[in-house]
């Protein structure tokens, strides 16, 4: 009984849950959440559970395994200073990954195979085996439609129990559009202050490759694509009061940007964790208020 005690907590030591880094989930509830509000016929108690496994399950262990695989020694999303890797973080993550699985049984069969496809790309995004990250192209590809459409489709389904090709219609497709495209905007600047660390790595990501002023002129052009077909999307397929309330909430962000990129032009020195993090912050909160306030609009 001892050795068990003491062997779970290796598992799940302090270091170990530090790097789980389960607050810094709450940057990818925006996509999830903008999935939600756009079903119709919402199965609350099937999006909880669902919300609590990526959440609090499988991204923190994707945070892990990517940590384990990268043994990084400078700041990363969510930790400043990480504390140092230790074999027991890769059987902490499976353990982890595991556990989110049963868990997201409890809403059927075809959501467990949906959150495994998510955690196949995870692995194979750090697995040195594959590694899609060290790929500018392929690495940035697959995060903006796993944890952009990808998690959309995933999070729209669960909510309205519809896994099956007709829930592809051509609005929920341009809602994955949507999601993707944002996420291939905001990702590069996620590793716009790691450029070094990645380069000594090997891990030449799309980041490094543009550099620090052509990662914000990049990002840029996404995020004007994704208004773009946001514009399209809500006034087809919702409300053009939908759209006036996208972009009324998103310009904190649209102007926190704005402010970096010109100290960025300046000195892109500036490109640092602090603002990366913050940038973050801001998204998360506007993109998660936008997306209540449209649901709470189209329930009354």
């Amino acid at each position: 009984m001892n050795r068990s005690i003491t062997f779970t907590k290796n598992l799940f030591d302090r270091d170990t849950l530090l790097h789980l880094r389960i607050p810094f989930s709450i940057y990818l509830f925006p996509v999830f959440w903008f999935g939600i509000s756009q079903s119709l016929n919402i199965h609350a108690i099937d999006v909880f559970i669902i919300f609590i496994v990526l959440h609090l399950f499988i991204y923190p262990a994707s945070n892990l395994y990517n940590s384990y695989m990268d043994k990084d020694t400078g700041s990363i999303g969510g930790l400043e200073h990480p504390p140092p890797i230790k074999r027991s973080m890769y059987y902490t993550s499976i353990i982890v990954d595991v556990a989110g699985l049963l868990i997201c049984a409890l809403t059927g069969w075809q959501n467990v195979l949906l959150v495994a496809g998510y955690i196949a790309f995870s692995k194979s995004y750090s697995w040195d085996g594959i590694r899609l990250k060290k790929y500018p192209l392929w690495g940035w590809l697959s995060v903006m439609f796993f944890q952009g459409g990808y998690t959309f489709m995933l999070s729209s389904m669960t909510a309205q129990r519809q896994v099956d090709m007709f829930w592809f219609t051509p609005a929920n497709l341009e809602g994955m559009l949507i999601a993707s495209l944002m996420l291939g905007g905001s990702y590069p600047l996620t590793q716009v202050y790691q450029h070094e660390e990645d380069g000594e790595r090997g891990d030449y990501t799309i980041s490094y490759k543009l550099g620090v002023k052509g990662t914000f002129i990049f990002s840029s052009i996404f995020f004007a694509l994704s208004a773009i077909v946001c514009y399209h999307y809500f006034t087809t397929w919702r409300t053009l009061t939908d759209f006036f309330i996208f972009v009324a909430c998103l310009s904190p962000l649209i102007i926190y940007f704005s402010w970096w990129f010109a100290r960025i032009l300046k000195n892109p020195a500036e490109a640092r964790y602090k603002y990366a993090m913050l940038m973050n912050k801001i998204s998360a909160a506007c993109m998660i208020i936008c997306f209540t306030i449209i649901m709470i609009k189209d329930s009354v």
